[in-house]
């Protein structure tokens, strides 16, 4: 049980990041949403206060050092504590490299690794008191037999697992749990692809052993909170395929 931990959640207003907070809710959390788009972040709140427990909505744009302080603080000030940090907002720059744009390579970097480090860095006093979680959202697409067209998306989760590697080294004499995840999961964005490449949707479907995408709550979120759960105290540093089998990391 997770009941009255605080959780905050970038990315939260749909998809994987919703998913991830109405598990952890199910489990007594607190969740505060943050993202792009403040209504829908309100509405994953509601969500969340429908299942009992405090949500707090913010409107936050990972690439801003100053929005992404300033859910820290007013997390700070609405719970007085921070139990579990979840990054989880990304963009999202998709196609082979000579199509790429800086200015799409930057807006990746800045949105993943970068808002990462510099939020990991600024939740790191908060959680050493708490001894808390960080759950980092990386991608299969790391271990793609071919990464052609996901060079620029491959790059920035890869750094992605290097910060977790790194932080958990670092910070696990404070008591800090830090792991990342690489989810298949039935998001919008996902389910857009899919619609957008049905034969390669199809295939990649196909490859997955157990023959499904996981659900956003039931199947990524439910491990999520039990990664940030007394039963995984001894997890850390490790990055987790939730993906029905299809990777093998090796």
């Amino acid at each position: 049980m997770l009941k009255d931990k605080v959780a905050l959640i970038t990315g939260g207003g749909q998809g994987v990041g919703q998913g991830i907070g109405l598990a952890l809710a199910k489990q007594g959390a607190h969740v505060v949403v943050t993202g792009r788009t403040l209504e829908k972040c309100e509405t994953t709140a509601e969500m969340l206060r429908e299942r009992g427990v405090k949500a707090l909505a913010l409107r936050c744009d990972v690439k801003s050092n100053e929005d992404l302080q300033n859910i820290i603080d007013k997390t700070i000030a609405e719970f007085g504590r921070l139990d579990i940090l979840v990054n989880n907002a990304q963009e999202v720059a998709r196609g082979p490299l000579l199509s790429i744009s800086d200015e799409q390579m930057n807006g990746n970097w800045d949105s993943g690794p970068l808002a990462t480090f510099r939020l990991m860095k600024m939740a790191y006093p908060h959680l050493k008191e708490t001894k808390g979680n960080i759950i980092n959202l990386c991608s299969s697409v790391m271990k793609r037999w071919d990464v052609g067209t996901y060079g620029v998306y491959a790059a920035v989760k890869a750094a992605t697992q290097q910060l977790t590697r790194a932080a958990a080294n670092e910070w696990g004499k404070d008591g800090i749990l830090v792991n990342a995840i690489m989810p298949h999961a039935k998001s919008p964005a996902l389910a857009g692809w899919m619609k957008a490449n049905p034969a390669e949707a199809e295939h990649f479907q196909n490859s997955i052993p157990l023959g499904y995408v996981g659900d956003c709550e039931d199947d990524i979120g439910a491990f999520v909170a039990m990664m940030c759960s007394d039963g995984a105290r001894y997890l850390s540093g490790q990055t987790i395929a939730l993906d029905g089998g299809q990777v093998f990391i090796g």
